[in-house]
């Protein structure tokens, strides 16, 4: 997941807006207590979504796929004073530790939290969505955006995690796996999609940033 060498990687970290200490013992608690805590955010790409969150000042964020609750914390960070974070996960197992660290939150209030798979609970949503970050399953990722797209307002967000997975996604392409092929069909299709503008950013794990038109 990391594509710079560690030197340049720590350089980068140092010179970024220290993590606020509830999200740092949320780092340490996912990577003590959680499987496969490298799917947390961590420090560096939690700041670029606090300061993306902080420079569109949303009034309304729905994330697919909470995890153990950092990126939705940060997110949350940019929300209007009056604005909501709709976070959803299937991973029941994660639940007391995530509200844990929600209700340790001072964005408590504005975040709620669902248990749920999200592709039968995206069938109920309403309402505009000013910023969505994907960070679920990786073959639904096309059916998430499919899914979302009009609940997007207009000059809203779309931000996808992962989308660079660990390099594979150059890798050789008699060796794809089923993810992988997810992600480049994801790729390729905001690519050509005339409905938005798109980025794709290199931090950490790849970040594509779709802007709706």
């Amino acid at each position: 997941m990391e594509f710079l060498e560690q030197k340049l990687a720590n350089y980068i970290t140092d010179h970024t807006s220290n993590e606020p200490t509830l999200l740092q013992e949320l780092d340490r608690e996912t990577n003590l207590k959680v499987l496969m805590p490298r799917m947390i955010s961590g420090h560096f790409q939690g700041r670029v979504l606090s300061m993306l969150s902080k420079m569109i000042r949303p009034l309304n964020i729905l994330e697919i796929g909470t995890y153990t609750g950092y990126s939705a914390i940060c997110l949350a960070e940019g929300l209007a004073n009056e604005g909501k974070l709709l976070t959803i996960d299937i991973n029941a197992e994660l639940e007391e530790l995530v509200r844990k660290y929600f209700n340790k939150s001072i964005y408590k209030n504005q975040i709620e939290y669902v248990i749920a798979d999200a592709m039968n609970y995206l069938k109920t949503i309403q309402g505009k969505f000013d910023i969505v970050f994907i960070d679920a399953d990786k073959e639904n990722y096309q059916h998430y955006y499919d899914m979302i797209f009009d609940h997007v307002s207009p000059g809203g967000y779309i931000i996808a995690d992962n989308v660079l997975w660990s390099g594979k996604v150059v890798a050789d392409l008699k060796k794809i796996d089923k993810d992988t092929q997810a992600i480049l069909n994801f790729n390729a299709f905001v690519q050509s999609d005339e409905r938005v503008e798109n980025v794709l950013f290199p931090i950490r794990d790849g970040l594509l940033i779709a802007r709706k038109k």
